[in-house]
């Protein structure tokens, strides 16, 4: 199986001028903490609702600054025709629980979650990569 058979295709995209503000209020009101920030179809990075509270907020930061300066750029992504089984152990040992997913032309097409992946992919395997993910 793909990762585009079971990755979210309607993903909300910040823009590298929204505000903090905006893009904490858009996850607030999606019941999500991460978002792709892209300019255009091209992905520039990615940021979570804890990077606005460490990095931002915690620094004293106007809720008004532009999100592009709190982002992670280059984000590990996977390609919507990796397979399963290959994202997660990537997932697993770089500590990722979500990742942007790119076409064959690095457009951004969709995101998967360990969550994702842990409903298609043997039980085995997605309670590997948790535990990875989470040790310290």
């Amino acid at each position: 199986m793909k990762v585009r058979d079971l990755m979210s295709k309607d993903v909300q995209v910040a823009r590298p001028g929204d505000s903090l503000q905006d893009v904490a209020r858009r996850m607030h009101d999606g019941d999500f903490g991460f978002m792709p920030v892209a300019d255009g179809d091209t992905l520039i990075g990615t940021i979570t609702d804890r990077d606005i509270v460490v990095r931002a907020i915690a620094g004293g930061v106007s809720v008004s600054a532009p999100v592009v300066e709190f982002i992670t750029r280059d984000p590990y992504t996977a390609r919507a025709d990796d397979e399963l089984k290959t994202v997660l152990d990537a997932m697993g040992s770089r500590q990722i629980r979500r990742l942007p997913v790119l076409d064959k032309d690095d457009r951004l097409v969709g995101v998967v979650s360990l969550g994702d992946l842990s409903t298609r992919v043997k039980e085995k395997y997605a309670g590997e990569a948790l535990e990875d993910i989470s040790r310290a």
